[in-house]
């Protein structure tokens, strides 16, 4: 048993945080530990206190500075990742998203993981949908620079542990780790559209990447806590410029987005969001809630790496790639490349 992680539980569970100097012992000694018991139990206490902005920013200071980098010849180009822990379960929106970003010219550098707190991590999908995911640093790099696109797996970048990844998934809810995450893109993407399970941790994210450094990105949070931009109802949105932040509400219709009919998707495994992914890549789901889904948050992306002037401008652009076919052909260069 590790006596830090012990006497971190108890200091979360009397509603204390972590401080920021504590940060990396502490991430190397969850490392470290083979007591998937008192992990869980150190998580649960987290979970009760509350996770903190400064708690997100330290561990992801750490992690960023480990990682194994991806080098871009892109100046610009984006990342389109969810935290995952969403009670709204839909599909694999922000994988699907890529793609579509992508068929436009605009590089991507996907950054996930296997589901941890979800149904189906972006790993997971892009497997059933034909791409190599776990593929080395080099390749993904190679992908990013060759295709404009690529997906970095999180384990081949950040030196965490089996236990670790056991007792996240014993848990039942997300935790730290799906909110820093997504805030240690390799590649050091200068654009993210980063969705999170819960409104009260849109501002602290913001503080996080704002502190981290990024040139302009959004954290989201949608309607009935889904970790995307809403179809259905308002988003909360901290739009980061640099150093500073702001945060608004914005709805799908406010950009002129309608007509839903009701039928998106939810709780899909990875072998129904791949095939939904392939659908709406290929066309055959034009107009459906889904695809608007896909089509609005691919637009955010287009519209904070600068893309567009505004997001109306941006949806516009993004469903031609899906019209056009580029963002189908997007996977196939994918597929091709990693296998």
């Amino acid at each position: 048993m590790s006596e830090l992680i012990r006497e971190m539980t108890e200091r979360f569970t009397a509603g204390r945080d972590l401080d920021g100097d504590s940060a990396e012992v502490l991430l190397d000694e969850m490392i470290a530990t083979t007591d998937e018991a008192q992990l869980v139990d150190l998580f649960r206490g987290w979970e009760h206190k509350g996770i903190a902005a400064d708690e997100i920013y330290s561990i992801a200071k750490v992690l960023r500075e480990r990682c194994v980098r991806v080098n871009s010849r892109h100046v610009t180009f984006v990342d389109i990742v969810g935290t995952g822990g969403s009670s709204a379960k839909t599909f694999n929106v922000s994988t699907a998203a890529a793609f579509v970003v992508a068929g436009t010219g605009l590089a991507v550098a996907k950054h996930g993981n296997r589901a941890a707190t979800s149904n189906s991590g972006s790993s997971d999908v892009l497997t059933e949908l034909g791409v190599a995911a776990d593929i080395e640093p080099v390749v993904a790099e190679r992908c990013l620079n060759e295709i404009g696109i690529c997906f970095m797996y999180a384990p081949k970048h950040h030196r965490l542990s089996p236990t670790l990844a056991r007792a996240r998934r014993a848990l039942g809810f997300p935790t730290i780790f799906n909110c820093v995450g997504p805030l240690c893109n390799p590649a050091s993407a200068p654009h993210q559209v980063i969705g999170v399970w819960n409104k009260a941790l849109v501002e602290k994210m913001a503080d996080a990447l704002a502190r981290l450094g990024t040139t302009r990105s959004w954290i989201v949070n949608g309607y009935d806590k889904l970790d995307e931009i809403s179809v259905t109802g308002q988003t909360t949105v901290s739009d980061i410029d640099q150093a500073a932040f702001k945060t608004f509400e914005v709805t799908a219709r406010e950009i002129g987005i309608d007509g839903f009919t009701g039928d998106l998707p939810t709780g899909c495994s990875s072998v129904e969001s791949a095939e939904i992914i392939r659908a709406i890549l290929d066309n055959k789901m034009k107009d459906r809630d889904a695809e608007k889904l896909v089509l609005l948050n691919a637009a955010a992306a287009i519209y904070v790496a600068g893309r567009a002037d505004s997001l109306r401008a941006a949806y516009s652009t993004v469903m031609e790639s899906i019209r056009s076919t580029s963002a189908a052909a997007k996977l196939k260069e994918l597929t091709q490349a990693t296998r």
